[in-house]
């Protein structure tokens, strides 16, 4: 049991422990994170790779006043732990607890709610350029830590670009385990690997430039020479010209797991007027063999215990979900169709296409952590003449919302959008719910915006799309897949599914919550409530047709979503009405509110916002009685 790490209640409770005492804490903060995923699923062998340099940060610097920003998030547990919230720690990931990502509603010591990957950079800048400006403010440092798998999104060299530009005092802290969440890929993969391995560090190559520089400049032939053989062995030594080409000081590589190795260089960066880039190197999973071993699986593992050396799963679900559908869905087009490619940014494990990348290598794209390259680059496929498919989690789709517009869809390109983890990701919290694609992508001209009711519809989905001569995009939750009986209509452009007829009202379901949908309709039923159910299927173009009827025959239509209300399904169907010159009085709309959502199961959220059955059949009742008290209220 933990014996240093409870006493921390800040950072500054660091400040007297001895070196040795520093490394029990580290010690102590794996075995917390240990006993964490013995019950919980939670990100894991990411933290285990930050705890030194977690604990360096905050002996080096006051965080009080100085400014550090963490990309991405999901490594910050360490941090929590020694930012007082070591005993509600137990908490992380549940609904009401610590959210497992900054939050800054949690501690002053949190600055920014980071998800998604590349900004620490530009708001490390923005914060050290706004502090230097405000009254006061000046003379705090900035840090911003980065991963190697962040590090290739295009951000952030025009953040680097800009601070080298401005001269700008600032340390940008890479964090290189060779790793994203995947393996990362990339020529700058390539390159930090040669750095890694460059046996000339560079407390060597600064003295060895300090001597180059005192060698003086002679005559004409000479200088030139001089000066030419000056520069060449500077390219040859410093490994890092290529940061330095940018403005930024190279400092590096060192190891991220000497807490006074990690305290020295950090001291040293302090004094620097300049932008630093400080290369850390660290094992991800450190301190835990099988997160060593196996980083892609302990990335965020399923509850586990560990008996002696072998890692025993608490629970394993055998339950099919909707990525492993769509991986398999996408895996059949590759067979039957070799113009099928695919591509992922850096979330190959995630959308669970390592079969297709083993299957289909030539075939098969992952560009690392950058949304906005892999749509364009879908879109050069696409006309050529291939049907590339990108399958991205929605919440990361929308950092690509440009390249979307004028590279796909003003193109009229057949790109296939997957956008896996649409609606609610439970834990994960506000930075990963999928809630705003439904709005966004429906906007653009010539895409076709689907939503599955069930696993049937999300293969079908995906075959219609790559014969669809435009852009697509169909999108689908983290969740166990439902399978609707009965017989089934195909999918067509724009057709809507009866599933069953009603008499008083329909409810009118977009996408997997129609399982849902139907319990409410059936306990409706046993009161005495005929209410049919429409599978909307397509948000766009709109079954108008269908939903008019229902709108036009019955006293109520329910639009049912797990996406944002402003600008989703709903507000299609509103619009729909409208411009027909319909009433839509006796519409309502069920879907996400105009807010953030919290973390929590997704069960739980859903009970919450009345998305589940009993929330829907709720919402039914109340609309057939509003609709019984306007029949009543009818003047003859």
């Amino acid at each position: 049991m933990e014996k240093l790490l409870p006493k921390i209640k800040s950072p500054q409770d660091l400040q007297g422990l001895t070196l040795v005492q520093l490394e029990q804490v580290a010690s102590e903060m794996r075995e917390t994170l240990c006993r964490l995923v013995s019950h919980r699923a939670a990100h894991f062998a990411s933290n285990l790779g930050v705890v030194e340099l977690t604990i360096a940060l905050h002996t080096v610097f006051d965080m009080r006043k100085d400014r550090l920003i963490w990309d991405t998030g999901h490594q910050i547990y360490p941090h929590k732990l020694i930012t007082g919230r070591y005993d509600q720690f137990d908490t992380i990931r549940t609904k009401g607890g610590l959210m497992g990502y900054p939050n800054p509603a949690e501690s002053d010591y949190d600055l920014f709610m980071t998800g998604h990957a590349g900004c620490s950079v530009s708001t490390a800048l923005g914060l050290k350029v706004g502090d230097e400006l405000m009254p006061g403010q000046q003379g705090r440092h900035s840090v911003a830590v980065i991963g190697d798998g962040a590090f290739p999104s295009g951000i952030v060299y025009e953040a680097l670009n800009n601070a080298g530009g401005m001269k700008t005092k600032l340390l940008v802290i890479l964090n290189d385990n060779e790793m994203s969440i995947c393996p990362r890929v990339g020529g700058l993969a390539d390159y930090l690997d040669r750095l890694r391995t460059n046996p000339v560090y560079s407390g060597f190559k600064q003295e060895l430039l300090k001597v180059l520089n005192r060698v003086p400049l002679l005559g004409d032939p000479v200088e030139r020479f001089a000066a030419q053989t000056k520069e060449a062995v500077k390219a040859g030594l410093h490994g890092g010209m290529f940061f330095e080409e940018l403005g930024m000081q190279y400092i590096g590589p060192i190891d991220g797991h000497n807490i006074r190795l990690l305290r020295k260089y950090l001291t040293m960066c302090q004094n620097v007027d300049v932008p630093v880039l400080l290369h850390v190197v660290t094992v991800k999973g450190k301190g835990f063999g099988p997160a060593v071993d196996d980083p892609v699986k302990f990335h965020t593992p399923a509850p586990f215990q560990q008996q002696q050396d072998v890692v025993v799963p608490i629970k394993k679900s055998t339950t099919k979900n909707y990525t492993d559908v769509a991986s398999e869905a996408i895996g059949q087009a590759m067979r039957k169709n070799p113009r099928v490619t695919v591509m992922t940014a850096a979330m190959c494990q995630g959308n669970k296409l390592e079969p297709v990348r083993e299957e289909f290598p030539d075939r098969f794209f992952d560009t690392g952590i950058c949304e906005s390259h892999a749509v364009a680059f879908a879109a050069g496929q696409a006309k050529a003449g291939l049907r590339p498919i990108v399958d991205i989690y929605s919440t990361f789709l929308q950092r690509s919302f440009d390249q979307i517009f004028q590279e796909v869809s003003l193109q009229n390109l057949p790109v296939t959008f997957m956008l896996d983890r649409a609606g609610l990701t439970g834990p994960d919290g506000p930075t990963h719910h999928g809630s705003f694609d439904l709005s966004y992508m429906r906007i653009f001209p010539n895409m076709a915006v689907l939503a599955p009711g069930d696993q049937t519809d999300l293969a079908a989905m995906v075959d219609f799309a790559l014969q669809h001569d435009g852009p697509v995009s169909i999108r689908y939750p983290k969740t166990t897949v439902d399978q609707i009986e009965g017989q089934r209509a195909p999918i067509e452009l724009g057709q809507a599914e009866v599933i069953r007829w009603g008499d008083d009202g329909y409810i009118v379901c977009c996408g997997s919550l129609l399982s849902d949908c139907l319990a409410a309709a059936q306990r409706l039923c046993n009161e005495g409530l005929d209410v049919g159910v429409i599978n909307a299927r397509f948000v766009k173009p709109l079954d108008t047709a269908t939903i008019l009827k229902a709108v036009r025959e019955t006293g109520f239509v329910v639009t049912v979503e797990e996406g944002a209300l402003m600008g989703g399904f709903g507000s299609a169907v509103l619009e729909a009405v409208n411009e027909a010159g319909e009433s839509t009085e006796a519409i309502y709309r069920l879907g996400l509110p105009d807010a953030y959502v919290e973390h929590g199961e997704r069960g739980e959220l859903l009970a919450d916002l009345g998305l589940e059955a009993e929330g829907i059949a709720n919402a039914c009742r109340q609309q057939a009685a509003h609709a019984s008290l306007a029949v009543d209220n009818r003047v003859p």
